[in-house]
Parts: C-alpha cells; sequence; structure tokens
C-alpha cells in the first residue's frame, strides 16, 4: 500500500513537472511576429498590449512563485522570470521599429507596469499573515493572468473589419494557449487554486481565439486585406 502510494506521488510530481516545463516552452514561441516587425522595419497595425499585460502578468507570478508569497512553486516561480525576460526583449524591439505615437505609449505602459509591480510587492511584503498575502497576491496574479491570456483578442475589431487573420498573432495566441493548458494542469496536480482556475479560463480564451482565427484564415481573401504594408512605404 505505501509503495502504491509512493508510486502515486512520483507520477503526479512527474506530471505536474511536465506540464510547467510545457508551459515555458509555449513562452518562446511568439518570436515570428516579431520576425516580421525587423523584417519590414515597422510595427504595422500589430498591437505592442498584450505584450504588455504578459510583463505584468510573469512579474506577478514570478512573485507569487516566491517563498515569500506560496511554497512549492518554484517551477512556477522559474518559468515566468524567463518570460518577464522573453517579454522585456519583444517589447523593445516592439518600441525600436514603433512608430513617435506607439513608442511613446509603450513607454508610459512600460512604466506603469514596473510602477504596479513594486507597489504590490512592497505592500504584500507589508501583510503579515502569510496565508492573507497568498490569498491577496493569488487573485492579483490570477486576475492579470486571465487579462493577459485575452489580450489578443483586443485585435479581434480589425480582424472582423478586414476579414483577414493578417494581424492577428497567431502564434501569441497558440503559445497562450499551450501555456495555459499545460498550467492548467500543473495547477490542478499541485491543488493551486490560484493557477488551476485562470488558467482553466485562459484555456477556454485560447480556444476562442484560435476558433476566431481558423473561422477568419479560411474565410478571408487577400481582396479584402488592407494594403497596410504597401501604405506604409508610400508614406516613407
Amino acid at each position: 500500500m505505501i509503495g502504491l502510494y509512493s508510486l502515486s506521488v512520483s507520477v503526479i510530481i512527474i506530471c505536474k513537472d511536465a506540464a510547467g516545463a510545457a508551459g515555458s516552452l509555449s513562452l518562446s514561441q511568439i518570436s515570428p511576429t516579431f520576425r516580421r516587425i525587423i523584417r519590414n522595419q515597422s510595427t504595422e497595425q500589430f498591437s505592442g498590449l498584450p505584450y504588455i499585460y504578459a510583463l505584468l502578468n510573469c512579474l506577478l507570478c514570478t512573485w507569487y512563485g516566491t517563498p515569500l508569497i506560496s511554497s512549492n512553486n518554484m517551477l512556477v516561480m522559474t518559468v515566468n522570470s524567463m518570460g518577464t525576460l522573453f517579454q522585456l526583449a519583444y517589447i523593445v524591439l516592439y518600441v525600436t521599429y514603433a512608430d513617435k505615437q506607439k513608442k511613446m505609449m509603450m513607454l508610459g505602459l512600460l512604466s506603469a507596469v514596473l510602477a504596479i509591480f513594486a507597489i504590490i510587492v512592497v505592500t504584500s511584503l507589508h501583510i503579515p499573515d502569510a496565508d492573507l498575502r497568498r490569498d491577496i497576491v493569488g487573485i492579483i496574479s490570477g486576475v492579470s493572468l486571465i487579462s493577459m491570456l485575452a489580450s489578443p483578442l483586443l485585435i479581434i475589431n480589425l480582424v472582423i473589419r478586414t476579414k483577414s487573420v493578417e494581424f492577428m498573432p497567431f502564434y501569441l495566441s497558440l503559445s497562450m494557449f499551450l501555456m495555459s493548458a499545460s498550467f492548467t494542469l500543473y495547477g490542478s496536480f499541485n491543488d493551486d487554486i490560484f493557477i488551476y482556475v485562470p488558467n482553466g479560463i485562459g484555456t477556454i480564451l485560447g480556444i476562442t481565439q484560435l476558433v476566431l482565427y481558423c473561422h477568419y484564415k479560411r474565410t478571408g481573401s487577400e481582396s479584402s486585406k488592407e494594403p497596410l504594408i504597401e501604405s506604409y512605404e508610400e508614406t516613407t
């Protein structure tokens, strides 16, 4: 009986770590959009907001995963630390090739994200009750995670108007779906409601985004696309 219990625990640990590792791998699958931005030397109509949301979420989840906030969540801290570095790199690239208006907006949002994160860290450290501290940071990180996973939907108005998925970040939507599905499993195995609930919602949002992408990818036509690259080149 003891041997069977030990085997079950080992399987759960392996599955939990595998799910977390899968989530970390998905963080690096966003680069095709930035290869295009670098190639065209323009952000065109790609939105930078999903990466701002992602940075705030990675920072908050990194903080939630630290031993100061929650126990047995080192993988969450490690994965989201990597995610923070990725998102900062993407934001720097976006700002580099953005026009002046977008550049100022992104820098303002980046400053706001860092300020919000600093306030949350300092405030949470002043909460003496460890359980209350974990609950508050967990709720904040959960809300942030849901916002991040829904952020690619911000471009849906353009998709519907042009009947084109040209500027819908497919790899961002796909990677966020894979990440949320993986961490739903991780949170379930780890019995952490602040991980599996928001990621479960994120999985549903990810499926919605991918269905929309497939629908407009199938029904869209070349004639319905706005000649955004051509118009940009003409203005330059």
